[in-house]
């Protein structure tokens, strides 16, 4: 029997995020290209609360089959392209192993 593999995520933390108009050019072109790429969406927003060093700044999770498909949609032409009209923007991108 094959093992199967953990789950990808995807989780962005914006430092300095985009202003209104580019974060809705952005949006709607950077959904469709992840969720061509198999993305399913967690959570994303301000958070709620924050506690110890927490800090408050927009953040995004999102699901992938595996680490290598979350990394093949961060670098796809159609997510760079979107990632594009964000214009300057200071973010921490990760993708991280999931526990099953």
């Amino acid at each position: 029997m094959e093992e199967a593999m953990p789950k990808g995520y995807i989780v962005v933390s914006y430092r300095d995020g985009p202003n209104d108009k580019n974060l809705s050019e952005y949006a709607p072109k950077a959904l469709e290209a992840m969720t061509n790429a198999g993305a399913k969406f967690i959570a994303r927003g301000m958070p709620v609360a924050t506690f110890e060093s927490g800090i408050q700044q927009r953040t995004v999770i999102i699901e992938f089959e595996s680490t290598d498909a979350a990394r093949a949609a961060i670098t796809s032409d159609a997510y760079q392209a979107a990632f594009a009209l964000l214009g300057d923007v200071e973010r921490d991108v990760r993708v991280i192993e999931g526990l099953e």
